[in-house]
């Protein structure tokens, strides 16, 4: 089977979705959406024998042949983890939206539709082996995810959300694009698996630094990093299904796989190493700090899935580590590539349980302000619970998967202190300090969103509505998952063996051939290690931080809102709107004659100094051809009919005038041999003067008043200088040829190649296809808003005639 089709199954299924949501509207419509992921997870599910063993499967088809882009579906151990956990956690996402969204006041086709665009869009990036076609599917999670966030559409902060996001992620995605055309010149390919090999020559191009850092733009805005991470909590404004796959498992995850599957690529620079470890773990850092500056629920997960995302990115850089060294079996750095992809899943499943869960609590209790919340835990006995495994998970503490992925970090950050290449031996203390300072704050902000919310006083009299428990359907999607987190703590190795290894085989080929080489065993009991310790210090200070919350969470006041990258952001839009606004009341006249003076100085501008300034100005009358009787007068007619249109003090003789320059040209087209120029000439000429005898009576009455207009230097400049660019570019272009006339292409293909007989008629329907077709779109355009235009007059009138 060629799978690579199955990438598109879910945008497919999106056309049909708004026709069931018309036709069974008695049914939700996520019914009908819950199978594809269903089918898709299942089918998946089957190719883990293929990953499990080291193997890969590849599926091809060609879309733009002759410029070699292709959708290339590629399947390892590291595509089928992350297709796994989009189709997985996507059919979980859509169970739990049937009983959050309701069918009567929700528009559920414009959701699942965006939702099933987006499934697409995320299959496509981590199968992709071609650099332009993954940039394709990039860009379309900005515009899926945009939908997503800005559903509610009739909110400010929805809209605003939505368009931050797009703005961030687009940019970063247009400085990716940069990043894969430079690796394509480096490495003269576009696929990724070709490229890996190339990695020892590709770190000595000239382009390679500037390569790496435009990819890092594209994946840092993706997953949240700092300074790009502030579109994220303003994200939070999509309804809780859109942020439990988005936020836990699909979209902030682009970005980790983008840096896993280029690792190769590019981990033998120290640059790499450095910018994806530094700035991760100081994204972890921030994100575990300004998390307990939040008052929404969701806010602080926002800022929790932040801090995640940088400890990941921090594993990610840490690996690259193993590329430097000797003897990877016998070394601590063998963990970081394996505790990123552990982790990873992790996050994903304690994550999405604890988005679910928030979005329950709004919805039983009409808020997610935490103020007003508290003493939930008899009242939502199962979301307590629930929520208490999935933060303990995020926390680090056992008996839960977080634990273990956590301990595995805090090893990989210890081993960096060993490395001694890249400074290292000199910076490299600061890798466990900031990541044990970022763990205490995790451990704060997970007791912080379970015990504020569910333990303490209740408040019924701030609550928007009565606390209830939620509906059993609302309920099996975080209690499978958390069940999931308390499963991967007892069978580590299992999920070890199924997923992590081809995952981490996938990101590290350099350092092993199978997954049976990577022998990491993963216990939850090592004895007394410093990593022991460590944790020994993250649960007491967490614990005593967290038992004085109140007295020290007054401190967050101290930090300015007017100081924050969300200000300067939100001042940057306001200058770039009123600075645009102001520059363009400059020159928005609103007179055709200025905009004219601008065009045409700009015209002279670049031609002429083109002209000069390659030499390619000359003047040569010997090739020459002779001038007849008959081109002669026809030039005196064409030159007499435009002065007259010029000084004509009647509508009638200017009309007439017109239409004779428009008929002078068409007899040029008949003299030089040109019958289908003509022919069209005639027609348009024709049609163009009968337009504007039917329109007589309308048109304005020309001024019998005779007015002296004063004389202005600037116009009378560009006139010239425009009369003296024709000139000199005509004379110019027909005293020399740079290179040989189109022309004869044209008559050697336009048969053979193209299959027509009329050369005009051909250029213009294929050689010029494009842009006739864009042409025949801007009249289509124009037409559908003239039209609505005159509706929205007869309807004015309608409404004026009804006041009346």
């Amino acid at each position: 089977m060629s799978f690579v089709f199955l990438i598109f199954v879910p945008l497919l299924a999106a056309l049909f979705i708004p026709l069931l949501f018309k036709k069974f509207g008695r049914i939700h419509t996520g019914w009908f959406v819950l199978v594809v992921p269903v089918i898709l997870f299942t089918y998946y599910v089957s190719l883990l024998p293929t990953t499990i063993s080291g193997g890969n499967l590849v599926s091809e088809f060609q879309w733009i042949p002759s410029l070699d882009i292709a959708f290339v579906a590629y399947i390892d151990g590291l595509s089928l983890l992350f297709t796994l956990l989009i189709t997985g956690i996507g059919a979980l996402v859509v169970l739990y939206s049937i009983f959050y969204l309701d069918k009567h006041r929700e528009q559920l086709h414009n959701f699942y539709v965006y939702l099933l665009m987006f499934m697409t869009a995320m299959l496509g990036i981590v199968q992709s082996d071609h650099l332009i076609t993954l940039y394709l599917f990039w860009e379309l999670t900005s515009i899926s995810s945009f939908l997503l966030i800005g559903y509610w559409y009739t909110r400010d902060r929805s809209r605003f959300g939505a368009l931050k996001s797009m703005m961030i992620t687009v940019f970063g995605g247009l400085m990716m694009l940069g990043g894969f055309v430079l690796l394509s010149i480096m490495g003269d390919t576009y696929s990724i698996r070709e490229l890996i090999p190339q990695a020892a020559e590709l770190v000595t191009h000239d382009f390679f630094i500037w390569a790496l850092v435009l990819v890092l733009l594209g994946a840092f805005t993706k997953s949240a990093q700092f300074p790009f991470y502030i579109w994220l909590p303003d994200a939070m404004e999509a309804p809780t299904p859109v942020s439990a796959y988005l936020h836990s498992a699909t979209m902030v995850k682009a970005g980790l796989y983008l840096v896993a599957r280029l690792t190769p690529v590019f981990a033998i620079s120290g640059t790499w190493m450095w910018l994806v470890a530094g700035v991760g773990l100081f994204t972890m850092f921030w994100g575990s700090f300004f998390a307990l500056k939040q008052k929404d629920l969701k806010g602080i997960l926002a800022f929790s899935t932040v801090s995640q995302l940088g400890l990941i990115m921090s594993l990610l850089g840490a690996s690259a580590a193993g590329y430097h060294v000797d003897n990877i079996a016998e070394t601590t750095f063998k963990y970081a590539g394996f505790a990123a992809i552990f982790h990873l899943i992790n996050h994903a499943v304690f994550k999405g349980s604890l988005f679910m869960i928030a979005g329950i609590v709004d919805h039983e209790t009409g808020t997610r302000d935490i103020r007003k919340l508290g003493g939930l835990m008899s009242l939502m006995p199962i979301s307590f619970t629930v929520a208490m495994i999935g933060a303990f998970s995020m926390a680090g503490l056992p008996p839960f998967g977080g634990f273990l992925s956590k301990e595995m970090f805090l090893t990989a950050m210890l081993s960096l202190t060993e490395f001694d290449l890249f400074s290292m031996d000199v910076w490299g203390i600061l890798f466990p300090v900031v990541a044990w300072l970022g763990s205490v704050f995790t451990f704060i902000y997970s007791f912080y969103f379970v015990f504020h919310t569910f333990a303490g006083e209740h408040k019924p009299e701030q609550l928007p509505k009565p606390a209830h428990e939620a509906p059993i359907g609302m309920l099996i999607s975080p209690v499978f998952l958390s069940l999931l987190v308390v499963v991967i703590f007892f069978i580590p190795n299992l999920v070890g063996d199924w997923l992590v290894k081809p995952a981490v085989l996938a990101m590290q080929p350099f350092l092993y051939t199978s997954p049976d080489e990577i022998n990491i065993h993963v216990e939850a009991w090592h004895g007394p290690t410093p990593e022991l310790f460590m944790t020994l210090g993250i649960v007491a200070i967490g614990f005593l931080m967290f038992w004085t919350l109140r007295k020290w969470q007054k401190s967050y006041d101290l930090f300015p809102d007017t100081l924050t990258l969300n200000a300067l952001y939100d001042s940057v839009m306001f200058m770039s709107d009123t600075g645009a606004n102001r520059f363009s009341r400059l020159y928005m006249t609103g007179f055709i004659r200025s905009y004219l003076v601008y065009m045409f100085s700009f015209v002279i501008f670049i031609v002429l100094g083109t002209l000069f300034l390659t030499d390619a100005f000359a003047i040569d009358f010997t090739n020459l051809a002779p001038v007849g009787f008959y081109e002669v007068v026809i030039l005196i007619a064409l030159v007499g009919s435009t002065l007259t249109i010029l000084f004509s003090k009647s509508r009638l003789t200017g009309i007439i005038a017109l239409g004779a320059v428009g008929y002078s040209v068409a007899l040029f087209f008949v003299i030089f041999r040109a019958p289908d120029l003509a022919l069209t000439q005639l027609v348009i000429e024709t049609i163009s003067v009968a337009l504007f005898l039917l329109a007589f009576y309308h048109l304005p009455q020309i001024s019998r008043k005779e007015e002296r207009m004063r004389f202005r230097f600037g116009n009378a400049l560009v006139a010239i200088g425009v009369g003296v660019t024709v000139t000199l570019v005509a004379l110019s272009s027909l005293s020399q040829k740079a290179l040989p006339s189109i022309s004869e292409f044209y008559k050697e293909t336009v048969y053979k190649e193209a299959g027509g007989g009329n050369i005009v008629n051909v250029i213009l329907v294929d050689y010029r296809g494009f842009d006739t077709l864009f042409e025949i779109a801007v009249l289509g355009i124009a037409g559908i808003g003239i039209i609505t235009m005159i509706k929205l007059r007869l309807t004015k009138k309608e409404d004026q005639h009804e006041n009346k």
